[in-house]
């Protein structure tokens, strides 16, 4: 029976002189959405019931992490920090999320994996759900009609507000992916939020012209009115983006040029839209069944890269933007047997270890040994000091972003000596070592229960469920980890460097009492 904590040293013959690697292998990095760390079979074997065989693949062809950890417990913080390797409280966004129709989250000038790669000769496409903002050419004072008010929903959209989703929708969007690094981009932004259409790099495909009906509004689907094409419905949108990331890689593997393909998937986020296919197969509800219908998407990307002969080449990154939602019945799942969050306490929102502790697995043949698992601490922002250090770029912008290079050669040393992670409210949770500070009371998701008064602190090492806060017993530990987090907020940085400055002001201390 695997561990889900347990590090197994590889070999050392396995080691692959760096020399050796391929100087630009293609990088696939898969984002599933709300998957929780205890959703992966492998992670999870004692408390997982959910089937989900290709993921489980990427860990046994290549490496596991046990304790990788993302920027935020919920969704586009999480993916500012993985495509820039800067921590999202750097930014304007404090708490939450972006909202409908927000503008972009990633400045122009900001570097991200894609722009890196890009500069590098690589071909770089995003397929799935961006929730990093745009430029919507939305007339000021005209966003009440693009759906924030429910009751429009019963009433057929009027001859204005028909016109002025054609003339919108008619426009290029502006600053979008394709202006973030990406070459390409295709997908639905955010799945349950208008528009309810797909976008292919700056236009809609199509144009909305009516509002998407109630039924589609109904529990676990779309969760904001607004403008739809017409006939939309939720449950293509997952088999599209596998068919578009299909295509992107048969086409780039008839290329010399090397490639990066982004497919931040849909799911098994809400909408909760299962495939006939699909329902009724993990016998645990829908939400499991869409799991396993994510899983099966995974198998037909591993399939893409056997058939094209690219696999042997391709870096895979499988990860989750956060913890498993609330939105899942967690409780149903739990009286089946099925523990989302594995041994993990709280969920998606917390800043407990089930928000933001993920599934991250590494597959890279001729590099990373076969059935590795590190326990050391990793992070989301180390994507980019790791791709650098692969491409030999010597000029690593990135201000938090630590190269797990050596962890996937094989060595066991930390890469990173802290990290820092959010709840949905801003509520901030510093690690070093197996030491955890959560600088304030509770969870800071929707998760309810801990010491309503305090910080916590919690030791990882000998309480992974965090059920003994132990801030009165170690002021020591207590004071050094402040004193650290005020040194990595005041710097602008968690890098070795100059200082560099925050976008705003960050009050990291707004929760404690």
């Amino acid at each position: 029976m695997r561990s889900t904590l347990r590090f197994i040293v590889p070999s050392l013959a396995w080691i692959v002189p760096f020399s050796t690697m391929a100087a630009k292998p293609n990088i696939v990095l898969i984002l599933a959405d709300d998957l929780g760390y205890g959703d992966v079979q492998i992670n999870n074997p004692e408390r997982g019931k959910i089937p989900t065989p290709h993921m489980d693949r990427i860990a046994e062809e290549g490496m596991r992490f046990t304790d990788a950890h993302s920027s935020s417990a919920v969704c586009s913080p999480s993916r500012y920090t993985l495509l820039t390797g800067r921590y999202h409280w750097r930014t304007r966004l404090q708490n939450g999320i972006v909202g409908v129709f927000g503008p972009p989250l990633i400045a122009a000038e900001r570097r991200t994996v894609a722009g890196l790669l890009k500069g590098h000769g690589y071909r770089t496409a995003a397929i799935g759900k961006w929730h990093l903002g745009w430029d919507w050419p939305i007339p000021k004072g005209e966003m009440a009609r693009f759906g924030p008010n429910q009751q429009h929903q019963h009433r057929p959209a009027d001859p204005k507000t028909v016109a002025l989703w054609a003339e919108v929708f008619s426009k290029p969007i502006a600053n979008g992916p394709t202006t973030r690094g990406f070459d390409t981009y295709f997908g639905t932004d955010v799945p349950n939020w208008p528009p309810f259409c797909f976008i292919e790099n700056d236009r809609t495909v199509g144009i909305p012209s009516e509002w998407l009906p109630a039924s589609l509004l109904t529990k676990n689907l779309a969760s904001r009115p607004g403008p739809a094409l017409p006939g939309w419905k939720l449950e293509p949108i997952l088999p599209a983006l596998g068919e578009r990331a299909v295509g992107f890689i048969r086409e780039s593997a008839r290329k010399k040029q090397p490639f990066f393909l982004y497919l931040p998937l849909t799911s098994p986020h809400t909408p909760i839209s299962v495939n006939d296919e699909w329902k009724g197969r993990s016998g645990l509800g829908p939400y499991a069944d869409f799991v396993m219908e994510t899983d099966a998407l995974v198998g037909r990307i591993l399939a893409a890269l056997d058939q094209s002969g690219a696999a042997n080449e391709t870096l895979v990154v499988l990860t989750s933007d956060n913890g498993c939602s609330p939105l899942a019945d967690i409780p149903a799942l739990q009286a089946k047997g099925h523990f989302p969050s594995g041994p993990l306490r709280g969920t998606k929102f917390d800043a407990w270890e089930g928000g933001h502790r993920v599934p991250f697995f590494v597959r890279w043949p001729g590099v990373v040994k076969p059935g590795g698992v590190s326990s050391q601490l990793v992070h989301h922002a180390d994507l980019m000091a790791t791709v650098t250090e692969i491409l030999g770029d010597e000029s690593n912008p990135a201000e938090d972003s630590f190269s797990l290079l050596p962890l996937l050669r094989g060595t066991d040393s930390p890469v990173r000596e802290h990290a820092i992670s959010q709840s949905a409210n801003g509520l901030s949770a510093l690690r070093q070592g197996p030491w955890k500070l959560i600088f304030g009371p509770g969870s800071g998701g929707q998760s309810k229960g801990g010491d309503a008064m305090k910080a916590q602190l919690y030791h990882l090492g000998e309480d992974l469920a965090e059920s003994r806060n132990l801030h009165d017993e170690k002021p020591e530990v207590v004071t050094r980890m402040t004193d650290l987090m005020e040194k990595l907020v005041r710097n602008g940085r968690s890098t070795p460097g100059e200082p560099r400055k925050n976008d705003v002001e960050v009050n990291w201390r707004k929760f404690m009492k």
